[in-house]
């Protein structure tokens, strides 16, 4: 079974290598789009507006993962998370729980998401899931065999949506890991592995 990368604790926690813009550093452009981006608050958001040009180039791709993909909802956060597991990226993932605990995820479908594909209580399909973002993350394709139940399930644009959703998550969480980027103030950080 695929280990998740594990940071030093000496990276945790410390600043930010490229802070995200504020309100008070932005610059107009910046100011702009902050004020467009309906979570224009999140860091993550803050943190790409540093690259203008990256952020909306970024935004159309990120917002088809988030809001239009065919998948439903459970199952692309069953994605999302395993691959910010996989990546151990503490703003994704906690971030993601949030979101997944508000399309009914709980945290023993959490503590399942961690454990991975093996864990019992997956369905065959979610079991799948799991096994897609391991095989991208560390074979950098699906197997014939994950693809095999995949396709008994879903149409060639949700096909095409697993791969986009863990491509898109693992970029994010290398960013975010890369530039230290810090949850908001009041947010509480996940529990990561050790």
């Amino acid at each position: 079974m695929p280990k998740p990368v594990h940071l030093p604790r000496h990276q945790r926690g410390l600043p930010a290598r490229i802070a995200p813009v504020t309100p008070e550093t932005a610059d107009g452009e910046q100011k702009e789009l902050l004020a467009a981006d309906s979570i224009g608050h999140l860091n993550v958001i803050r943190s790409k507006l540093r690259n203008p040009a990256l952020y909306k180039s970024w935004r159309s791709f990120s917002g088809h993962v988030l809001r239009r993909s065919s998948l439903p909802p459970r199952d692309r956060e069953i994605l999302i998370l395993r691959i910010g597991w996989l990546n151990q990226s503490q703003y994704e993932f906690t971030q993601h729980v949030r979101v997944a605990r508000g399309v009914g995820m709980t945290d023993a479908d959490i503590a399942r998401v961690k454990a991975g594909a093996d864990e019992a209580g997956w369905t065959s399909l979610e079991a799948a899931l799991v096994q897609a973002a391991d095989q991208l993350r560390f074979d950098g394709m699906i197997s014939d065999a994950t693809w095999s139940v995949l396709a008994s399930h879903y149409s060639e644009a949700q096909l095409l949506d697993v791969i986009a959703t863990v491509g898109q998550y693992n970029l994010i969480s290398w960013f975010l890991n890369s530039l230290r980027t810090p949850l908001e103030p009041g947010v509480e950080p996940h529990p990561m592995a050790e």
